[in-house]
């Protein structure tokens, strides 16, 4: 039978040589915070998509509606800032809306610029998206 003293320095021994005690909490700590900082990078960016898809959408639907044969361009602002404000309510937006053409064909363009969510809503730099429609002619 080995003395229980034997066994306790073989122990002893054994931690001495391996210094890994605590090393698991700080381990833990440190993938912790690099995971939670990369699933608030991919939200983000996801956040980022969507403000960009809404102003594409709401630039869109504003140049349809001031390509129709009753309406203008101011129409087309005004219902672009309805939906951006629908969809994006914490986000400022300049919209304007000009007659074009397209291959000689008159139509009608939309533009909003708002600013770049870096830090949830608030960002630093602007996009701009735009949008144009054929204008209806009334067929005689």
């Amino acid at each position: 039978m080995i003395p229980l003293r034997a066994v306790e320095s073989g122990r002893e021994s054994a931690r001495e040589l391996s210094h890994d005690e605590g090393n698991a909490l700080v381990e833990f700590v440190l993938v912790s915070a690099l995971v939670i900082a990369l699933a608030m990078g991919v939200i983000q960016l996801a956040l980022t998509l969507h403000v960009r898809n809404m102003m594409v959408s709401a630039a869109s639907e504003g140049a349809r509606l001031a390509a129709t044969n009753d309406r203008g361009p101011q129409d087309g602002v005004e219902r672009t800032e309805w939906l951006l404000a629908e969809s994006l309510g914490g986000i400022e937006t300049r919209v304007t809306a000009e007659d074009t053409t397209i291959d000689t064909a008159p139509a009608v363009k939309v533009t909003v610029s708002a600013p770049v969510p870096i830090l949830g809503l608030w960002g630093a730099g602007t996009m701009t998206v735009s949008a144009r429609a054929f204008e209806e002619t009334a067929r005689g």
